[in-house]
């Protein structure tokens, strides 16, 4: 069965402005924003929405990467892969609202390890989770806060995110 298609360029642009505009209506300005995309794709839909952010609220929110590699738990099933990375801003996480990056949420195996990572930078007042695509079939319990598409699949599936700056087309496309 080929590749089917389930979000196009306008429906990525709009999910990531849906998402900018939530997560300014919940931050309540008690702690600075620190959005942190997770490496690859989640660094640049994090560094797409704080340009969003930037033109709804200019200096709304700093922008940073946060590489998971090393604290994965499942890194002996998952094929090698060099780290990433790991940019903090300047004035780091301590008592900001950290908002966590990524293109697609399933397991939560990663976003796990994000947390743990997190932990080694500091102690942010709170963390939320931002998704392009949440496919379900969690084996640990996280919620997305922002999600950008509800996707349901089967978990043989394979729902692949590509974003003109890593893959020279935006889309996402679930295949058998």
């Amino acid at each position: 069965m080929p590749a089917r298609p389930v979000l196009q360029q306008a429906d990525i642009d709009r999910a990531l402005t849906r998402i900018a505009h939530e997560i300014l209506e919940s931050d309540r300005g008690d702690a600075p924003l620190v959005l942190l995309g997770i490496p690859t794709r989640g660094v640049v839909l994090a560094e797409r929405i704080g340009a969003i952010l930037e033109r709804l609220e200019p200096g709304a929110a700093a922008i940073g990467s946060l590489d998971v590699t090393m604290y994965r738990d499942d890194l002996a099933r998952q094929p090698t892969r060099a780290p990433q990375p790991t940019r903090v801003p300047a004035s780091g996480v301590d008592g900001t609202t950290v908002v966590l990056v990524d293109d697609v949420l399933f397991s939560g195996r990663t976003i796990r390890a994000a947390l743990d990572a997190i932990g080694d930078l500091g102690r942010p007042r709170a963390v939320r989770l931002a998704v392009l695509v949440d496919r379900g079939h969690r084996e640990l319990p996280i919620r997305p806060d922002f999600v950008g598409k509800n996707l349901p699949s089967a978990p043989t599936q394979r729902v692949n995110v590509r974003l003109v700056e890593t893959d020279g087309a935006d889309e996402v496309v679930v295949s058998e």
